[in-house]
């Protein structure tokens, strides 16, 4: 097994309090890049995340580069959010950067008129290559490029090497193959479940898109037409809710992911499927059993192949009602150049741009076979996790309704067909 990932965690999502921190400039008192109305004086909003306990750090230099003085708020997940419902619909001027997560918040926030579409900052900026960087889909909705992602994740599996050695089996290369290993370790070992990950109606969404996507389906077509129940989609869900069913723990649909992510640490299961960023879970001694004997791969394959989701879990946009511009997008080009990035990565949080997954040097704090799999999840991967809509959260209830059903053995066909006449609905409602 590889050295576990050095200096920073890998986990993304971090801490719950907030704070504001004011750095005085090194330099003078104007920006290299002009700035409205808001002089020499950049305002961050940030989530507590280990991407911004790098950045943090780092914005002297940014400071003393640019002639400006930051002020940084940095907040929880959730008080992030329902500030920015607050501050950004009442078109507060104190908000000149925004963190947020491209693909729970990008489209409403758009449509809403809350965020400075970039197209001319990004296509002006010929030298910095917004061609480098990973899901610009998930970065653009109909108003334009709306954001820059910072981190990327991707889905993989999670699986006991101990367990798959003593069976003397091969890792899984297909979901039909992950069955047949989850139920042959099941059987053989007492105590151990062969598969486990989210059955949480919503939660598990987010998870279950690989397998949607491996089969060649997703949520709804370019038309606006709800895909539920096309046999790909129905594919999709049989399988994923047959592994939980049937090799899956006691209470598997009241599980999200810390739930499910505890069973594996424990040593409980054979195979998880979940985020990349959980890996450093799995080796933190203080909450995991596992130590060595794991290992991780990419998804397994379907009939349309490997496609994990491989989405940016956070970006950083303007506020629309910044009065500071300019200043605000000399620190996104900044932050997001393939410098900074590199030394990010290097501080073991995933960053979006390409290069940077592509320098030994810059990988250097992730464990080879982790660089390899998120590489190859890079490559095949899809843009969104989960519907690109407006009102996420209801639609995620809608499509994921389907899951607990079917683990618990109920009328999964039944299930399907109502999920699609209330996905179809809810597609035509918001237009």
């Amino acid at each position: 097994m590889s050295a576990r990932p050095t200096r920073r965690s890998l986990l993304a999502g971090a801490g719950l309090g907030a704070g504001t921190l004011a750095l005085a400039a090194c330099g003078g008192g104007s920006s290299s890049g002009g700035g409205g109305g808001g002089g020499g004086t950049l305002m961050l909003t940030l989530s507590n995340h280990p991407w911004t306990d790098v950045v943090k750090d780092l914005l002297p230099r940014f400071e003393e580069e640019s002639g400006l003085k930051v002020e940084l708020t940095t907040l929880g997940e959730d008080q992030l959010s329902d500030q920015y419902k607050v501050k950004l619909n009442s078109g507060a001027s104190d908000i000149d950067v925004a963190m947020l997560r491209p693909l729970q918040e990008g489209k409403l926030f758009s449509r809403n008129g809350w965020l400075l579409p970039l197209d001319d900052q990004v296509s002006g900026a010929s030298d910095w290559n917004w061609d480098d960087f990973q899901a610009q889909g998930a970065a653009t909705t109909d108003e334009g490029i709306v954001c820059v992602p910072i981190v990327v994740e991707q889905e993989v599996m999670y699986y006991r090497t101990d367990l798959l050695e003593a069976a003397g089996l091969e890792v899984p290369a297909t979901f039909d193959d992950l069955e047949a290993a989850a139920k042959a370790i099941q059987e053989a070992n007492d105590g151990v479940f062969g598969f486990v990950a989210r059955g949480q109606r919503a939660a598990a969404v987010t998870q279950f898109s690989s397998f949607l996507y491996g089969y060649g389906g997703d949520w709804d077509d370019a038309a606006g037409t709800a895909t539920i129940d096309t046999p790909e989609a129905r594919a999709a869900y049989e399988m994923y809710t047959n592994l939980l069913r049937s090799y899956g723990p006691p209470g598997t649909t009241n599980m999200s992911w810390k739930e499910a992510s505890a069973i594996f640490q424990q040593g409980q299961a054979a195979f998880y499927t979940d985020a990349s960023v959980f890996y450093n879970n799995m080796i933190d001694e203080t909450q995991s059993r596992i130590g060595d004997t794991f290992a991780v791969a990419p998804m397994p394959a379907g009939d349309a192949g490997s496609k994990p989701y491989s989405i940016p879990s956070w970006a950083l946009s303007i506020s629309a009602a910044s009065e500071n511009t300019e200043n605000a997008w000399t620190f996104i080009q900044w932050a997001t150049s393939a410098e900074i990035m590199t030394e990010i990565s290097k501080a073991g949080v995933a960053g979006a741009r390409t290069s940077v997954w592509d320098d030994p040097d810059a990988t250097s704090a992730f464990p080879e076979n982790l660089t390899a799999t998120i590489k190859a999840s890079l490559t095949e991967g899809v843009d969104h996790d989960r519907p690109v809509v407006v009102e996420v959260s209801q639609a995620r209830d809608i499509v994921g309704a389907p899951i607990p059903i079917g683990i618990e053995g109920g009328d999964l066909d039944a299930a399907i067909t109502t999920a699609q006449t209330e996905y179809q609905a809810f597609l035509d409602e918001e237009g």
